[in-house]
């Protein structure tokens, strides 16, 4: 018996082709065709989010084994939303870049739909770790 269907699988693949296709057009024609060079926080995000683009590719391949790769995008976001989006929004404090930044990470949304959670739950909450010696 499959523990992840089909239907998951593609919806999954998709996910990992978003972000590919996503990054494509934002973020690497920036790295690819740099002219200046980068503030130091501006170039650290910059090529995380190559990477992460990068490693998405796998993700149409491999879905189920790049799982950590959706799981670490839906933490990080949440967390800044939570951490920074939200009280600055709360307080009317929030300027038009960090609006900009938290309606990108809005997408977010959509991950929590496209995880299988019954798949993650089996084998990475209640799957014995690796062991230490």
């Amino acid at each position: 018996m499959n523990e992840v269907s089909l239907f998951r699988l593609y919806l999954l693949r998709a996910m990992y082709l978003l972000i590919v296709v996503g990054l494509s057009i934002v973020v690497w024609p920036g790295v690819i065709h740099q002219e200046e060079p980068w503030e130091l926080k501006e170039g650290v995000v910059a090529c995380m989010l190559a990477a992460f683009s990068a490693l998405s590719v796998l993700g149409l391949r491999y879905p189920l084994q790049m799982l950590p790769l959706l799981l670490w995008e839906l933490v990080w976001k949440s967390i800044w939303l939570i951490v920074v989006a939200v009280p600055l929004w709360s307080t009317g404090q929030m300027d038009e870049s960090t609006r900009a930044i938290a309606s990108d990470c809005l997408v977010v949304v959509i991950v929590p739909f496209v995880i299988p959670w019954r798949y993650v739950f089996k084998h990475y909450v209640k799957k014995h770790g690796d062991r230490w010696r």
